[in-house]
Order: structure tokens, then sequence, then C-alpha cells
């Protein structure tokens, strides 16, 4: 298998597409492997069965396999015991040797000993040091530090903070995230040290993304004061878009201030279906494009950006 500093140098920007859940699609995906950048999604998009992931993986690795520049792909396993589809997504990806697999919500040693067993890369989702540290020590080859801005389940931490403190101990593979939706971002994540930048929101606007046009437009519209961070959706912090929480019929501002004991949610309304996450960075967003404009945009972007240093 590449290693993940080969894998980096193929790339045509130093960018991971961060997996979205229910928004990610094999569409997506394949649209930003063949642009250059990894391709990213988690494994519970593939709805129903473990047998559904089997398809999806089958019909991503055809597409790409016709492409000799393609960057390769990563699968996002949500590693808790809430997870029922663990064990046999797992599986699955170890049959199809899925190059990176992204682990969040846990770590477990098995879950990387798989892994590890074909060559594949284990990247593991952390918001602060204590986790960080737990997940090299149970055996993830690198880390993805979500830091504050980030979409979804999202730290607090400066990406600053995060990434400094984590590079005085460690010198693996480092993936960057928190509002870094254009290619001057990009090098930023680069100069302070990470090998990648982790992009999402910029491409739940993308044609290809498996989200409602209403979401596509709301992120559009948003900027980083309509992001509301709260753990009352799933009892784990995230950055979600003030106007889903508008739509759902409850109060942001109430949201924003509460906790979990202290409100009752009286609606139908479920977190990723109904209130949608997004990061801070979504002011770069300007309209509805094709992943691969997006990705070229990030490039052109990285590349001026270089250049005016």
């Amino acid at each position: 298998m590449t290693s993940f500093d080969d894998i980096v140098a193929r790339l045509r920007v130093p960018v991971m597409g961060a997996p979205l859940f229910m928004v990610s699609s094999e569409a997506l995906v394949i649209a930003q492997c063949r642009s250059g950048i990894i391709g990213a999604f988690p494994a519970l998009n593939a709805r129903g069965t473990h047998a559904a992931l089997h398809d999806w993986l089958s019909r991503i690795e055809d597409a790409l396999g016709q492409d000799d520049m393609a960057a390769p792909f990563a699968v996002n396993q949500i590693v808790h015991r809430s997870n029922s589809r663990l064990a046999a997504d797992v599986e699955t990806c170890v049959r199809h040797r899925v190059p990176i697999v992204i682990t969040s919500l846990g770590a477990q040693p098995h879950v990387n000993d798989a892994v590890h067993s074909y060559g594949g890369i284990v990247m593991h989702d952390v918001t602060n040091q204590l986790h960080a540290h737990k997940a090299i020590e149970k055996g993830a080859d690198g880390l993805i530090l979500v830091a504050a801005g980030a979409g979804g389940h999202a730290g607090v931490q400066s990406p600053f903070a995060l990434l400094a403190e984590t590079r005085a101990w460690f010198d693996g593979p480092i993936v960057l995230s928190g509002a870094i939706a254009t290619g001057r971002a990009v090098l930023a994540a680069i100069v302070l040290g990470a090998n990648l930048a982790y992009v999402g929101s910029a491409f739940i606007a993308s044609e290809e993304a498996n989200a409602v046009p209403d979401y596509k437009q709301m992120v559009i519209n948003s900027e980083a004061a309509d992001i509301v961070y709260t753990d009352m959706f799933t009892g784990v912090h995230g950055n979600y878009l003030r106007g889903s929480i508008t739509r759902a019929g409850l109060d942001p501002e109430a949201i924003a201030r509460a906790k979990p004991a202290t409100l009752s949610l009286e609606t139908s309304a479920k977190a990723w279906r109904d209130v949608w996450g997004s990061g801070q960075g979504i002011g770069a967003i300007d309209a509805i494009r094709p992943a691969a404009e997006i990705v070229a945009r990030l490039a052109d972007g990285y590349a001026q950006a270089r250049a005016g240093l």
C-alpha cells in the first residue's frame, strides 16, 4: 500500500474532502478523487446494510480504476457502540482494501489492526490532546484535528493551538480541520504544520452533494455568524446552520445557551436530516458548483497564495 507521504505528493492540492454525513455521495467522492484530492464518505451513508457499502465501494473502485491520475479515497467509520454495523462495515472495507479509513467517536485497536492487515492507513478524528494521545497509543497512523469552526462535531480549540501542541510530540500524518474553504486557508494549514487540510462545508454546495437544494442555498446565503455550536441535538457538540434550526421551529438563541438537561426539544426535527451541519468557513461559498470546479478554485487559490508570500 502507498505511504501517506506518497499519497500527499500525488495530490493536485493538499486537501482531503471531509466525509459529510448524509451529504457525501458516490458521485461526490469520485469527482473529488478525479480532481486530485482525497474523497471521503461515511460508511453509514450507504444506507441499509453493509451490502450497500459493498456496492458503493465496488462502483467507486470501478470508476476510479479507469483513471490513473485519480487520488485515493477514504471511508469514515463511526467507532462507537451505537453503530451496530461497525464489525460488518470494517470487514467490507478490509475486503475492498480501502486505502484510508477515518475513525470517529472512539479509538478501537481491533479496527486499526484490521485496516493494517492489508496495508491501509488509519486516521482518527480528535478535538483535544487527551484523545490525540489515546488514538496514537491505540494504533492510529495519523490524526485529523477537528478544531474550532469545523463543521459537524467539532472542538473548541484554535487550530493554531491544537496543531502546535500536537506537533510538539507527534511527527506523523496530520490533517487540519476548521473553517478551511479557500486555497489560502489550505496553505495556512500547511504552513502551520499539517500535511493536509480537511475541507467539508465547501462541498455541501457542490452539484454532486446529496444535500437538498434548500440546504445548499442556505450554505451560500450564510456566514460564520450564522453557525450555532451546541450539543442539544446529538449529545456531542457540533456546528449547525442557524437558519435550519429556525426552519425546524426552534429558537437558535435558546439552543445556543441551553444545556441538554434544561431544555425540552418538542420537535420531530433530527440532526443532519432537518438541522443541518456546517462550518464557519462558509462565507467564502457563493454558488453551487461542480466538485471539480471547487477543487480547481482551491488549487488556484493555493498557488496564488504561495506565489504571493
